[in-house]
């Protein structure tokens, strides 16, 4: 009788906090990125009463035994990933997949999958509570070099870009050479951009030399800043070995060089007009940082007014070997432990690492279905343990009424 208080003691006990944990499911049920926890029992040591004896003449014999109760065998924190949400705020981010946020309060590093992120007054990414998301920082992000608050200084960075590529489209015209006659010489004008983006006219003057050939001048204000010889192969084409392509430089005052490759790849010799033009050149005006979004691999890409486009940083992101080693510490942040595993941090979409989500999140994983029917399996045996106590009490009192 007293064996039995004891044993619906423990089962009042497990119970107990099986319900505490049910019950910090189901109001977390909508915390960004919350995982759930499940509780696992297992029985005591049991009182052998007889022991277990092997055959012989006579069959042999099983243990009898009396179990002790039951106990927490552990506390599992259930790390699958949750449904993800659309939300209307480009720095909101969900993982599809494994991985971690890396976030500091400025002395220690913590792990989180709640991607809930905005720009504060010095145009760092952090989350709720302040703490900064880390990354690497710069256009060309070294990922073996130290983390670092991501900044994306909006309305305060402005860039310029010299030219250095100048890709030629369109044709020329074949009849324009002349076997005795003038030549027909063709004239294009297109602007270039230096170091700080001011912008030049550059007249380019295309002249033929012969069948097939061509030669061409770039002026600058009247000056030339470069010329070459442009050959075609009998079917129009462009004969990249036969021509001589050299390169165009001028140096601004107060920039840097401009040194440009021109491209006549794509240039033809055909029988018609000529309509050879600039099909793109790569170099910008200056321009103010006015946007910026975060691609699936955790690029920050920026965007100029000038329509520069720049990276302006690099999410890293952690990956353990065992999450659920992982420790809670409020906040919906987790700290390494030894049984984690140390984090292995790199970038999203490698090594078992997740892609990133922009403008969503991840929701609870916890599911209130399942949880309210934990709950009522919970609170049915709490009842019957207490029916145990009871029936076991009840029992006690007969026994001393004995003695009367």
């Amino acid at each position: 009788m007293i064996r039995s208080l004891s044993t619906a003691v423990t089962g009042l006990r497990g119970h107990q906090t099986k319900l505490d944990i049910v019950g910090n499911n189901i109001a977390n049920v909508n915390t960004v990125a919350f995982k759930k926890s499940q509780i696992r029992f297992e029985d005591l040591l049991s009182q052998t009463i007889q022991g277990a004896t092997a055959p012989s003449q006579r069959g042999g014999i099983n243990p009898s035994q009396v179990g002790m109760g039951m106990r927490i065998s552990g506390i599992i924190d259930n790390h699958f990933q949750g449904p993800i949400t659309n939300t209307d705020r480009e720095t909101d981010l969900a993982i599809q997949g494994n991985g971690y946020f890396i976030v500091s309060d400025g002395s220690r590093l913590y792990y989180t999958r709640d991607g809930s992120f905005g720009r504060d007054a010095n145009g760092e990414l952090v989350n709720i509570n302040g703490y900064k998301l880390m990354g690497w920082t710069g256009s060309a992000a070294d990922v073996t070099g130290e983390l670092a608050p991501l900044h994306i200084p909006l309305g305060e960075r402005m860039v310029a870009q010299a030219t250095s590529k100048v890709k030629f489209a369109g044709n020329l015209d074949a009849g324009a050479w002349v076997l005795g006659g003038a030549a027909q010489t063709y004239n294009y004008e297109y602007f270039i951009y230096d170091s700080l983006g001011r912008r030049y006219t550059v007249e380019y003057r295309l002249t033929p030399a012969g069948q097939n050939s061509w030669e061409y001048e770039a002026l600058l204000d009247g000056n030339s800043i470069g010329s070459g010889t442009l050959v075609f192969t009998a079917q129009g084409s462009f004969d990249a070995a036969a021509s001589t392509i050299n390169p165009l430089a001028y140096n601004p005052p107060g920039a840097e060089p401009i040194s440009i490759t021109p491209d006549f790849s794509s240039v033809t010799q055909l029988a018609g007009s000529s309509s050879m033009l600039v099909r793109e050149q790569d170099g910008f005006p200056a321009g103010e940082l006015v946007s910026f979004a975060i691609s699936r691999t955790g690029a920050v890409i920026g965007t100029y007014t000038n329509g520069m486009v720049e990276t302006l940083g690099q999410i890293a992101m952690a990956y353990f070997t065992n999450p659920e080693g992982l420790a809670k510490e409020g906040g919906n942040l987790y700290q390494v432990t030894a049984n984690s595993g140390e984090a292995r941090i790199g970038l999203p979409g490698t090594e078992g690492r997740g892609l990133i989500q922009s403008s969503a999140l991840e929701m609870s994983n916890a599911d209130l279905s399942f949880e309210f029917t934990e709950l009522i399996t919970t609170s049915r045996a709490f009842q019957a343990n207490t029916r145990v106590v009871t029936t076991s009490d009840e029992i006690l009192l007969e026994v001393i009424n004995m003695k009367r």
